[in-house]
């Protein structure tokens, strides 16, 4: 392992020798690949550690005693945590590119469907279900959202926290899509109602069950559960479950071909968010010293934010039988997420 400015007690030049140390990139680490990419030039190494290259120790410390950022802000561990990349790359300029593409894409959908007169073909009792089920579920989103910005703070490295951040926009993206979707068909059919999601994620007992599992994600203290236990566990299990096996689905036989297309994005979201979080969790399941403690961990909040999950879901059941047209059964549903999140839990080493 080359020598590292903290390991000979000098920050001065050439006192230690780096990746690139004798060419003039001035990389400070070893590339996935044979060259470094662009995310990893933008990521690896932004966010310090003393344990590499600030010989100094913190620049800043809290009243405890402890540094900017610890190890011990989950309970997970790592003999290397700078090793994790994010298969996506994504870092600041292709997340606002992505996002602002993505933006522009729903707000034409939505202009183009209002002035043809769309919303008003759709079926009534559908119109009440955007009203009160996808009112309500923009709140589950948000407060998804909400948890991963707050989980990003503690990430120890930042292409973990890059991952974890971005996942996040994607999540408070979509809550404010749907708001701003919803206030605008609002506005061409009589009798809307804005307030019936918020009275739904609220009161009815439909949703007390995702509301439940979405706080106690909230309330984690450990960031790498919060981040786990999102997509690793609830998505697969109601995310996908609402999402696509409810809207994707149902939308069209009750002639709202707009819907989907809003809510299509996040779907491709997911798949960005759901390799990163297995690339991660892969290689702290196998990390030479510390995967079987990891394992072991994970499994627990399999168990403990399954069980939320599948409360969550069975929950939302009675909103199938809802539409007037009903091309899909939540069994079936229901049974494709259990083959999917085993195939999830099955690449990590992990069970249901």
């Amino acid at each position: 392992m080359p020598a590292t400015s903290s390991s000979v007690g000098s920050g001065a030049a050439g006192a230690a020798i780096f990746a690139d140390s004798d060419s003039r990139k001035y990389r400070y680490f070893e590339p996935k690949g044979q060259r470094a990419t662009h995310y990893e030039d933008m990521t690896v190494d932004v966010q310090p550690d003393p344990e590499r290259y600030l010989i100094q120790n913190w620049i800043i410390s809290f009243a405890d005693g402890k540094g900017a950022y610890v190890k011990q802000n989950t309970a997970a561990q790592s003999s290397n945590w700078h090793a994790f990349r994010a298969p996506d790359q994504e870092w600041e300029r292709t997340h606002y590119q992505r996002q602002s593409k993505i933006e522009t894409m729903v707000q034409s959908v939505i202009n183009n469907a209002r002035k043809s007169g769309a919303p008003k073909t759709f079926d009534k009792a559908w119109v009440k279900i955007l009203q009160t089920q996808l009112g309500a579920w923009k709140h589950a989103e948000f407060g998804l959202g909400t948890s991963l910005m707050q989980a990003q703070r503690y990430g120890y490295t930042q292409m973990i926290n890059n991952a974890t951040l971005t996942n996040s926009s994607y999540k408070l993206r979509l809550a404010q899509d749907i708001t701003l979707y919803l206030a605008e068909i609002g506005m061409d059919l009589p009798g809307w109602d804005d307030e019936l999601g918020k009275r739904a994620w609220l009161d009815d007992k439909n949703w007390q069950g995702t509301r439940e599992a979405v706080e106690t994600i909230m309330g984690a203290t450990d960031y790498l559960e919060q981040y786990f236990a999102i997509n690793i566990v609830f998505e697969p299990l109601v995310g996908e479950v609402f999402r696509s096996g409810f809207l994707m689905q149902i939308a069209a036989a009750n002639h709202d071909f707009i819907t989907p297309a809003v809510i299509s994005a996040a779907e491709a979201d997911y798949e960005r968010n759901l390799a990163n979080t297995i690339d991660l969790i892969h290689m702290l399941a196998n990390d030479e010293k510390h995967g079987a403690a990891n394992r072991k961990l994970f499994q627990g909040w399999v168990k403990k934010h399954g069980a939320l999950a599948d409360k969550a879901a069975i929950g939302l059941q009675p909103i199938w039988s809802m539409p007037h047209s009903k091309p899909v059964a939540f069994t079936d549903v229901r049974a494709k997420s259990e083959e999917r999140i085993g195939q999830i839990l099955g690449e990590l080493g992990l069970k249901r």
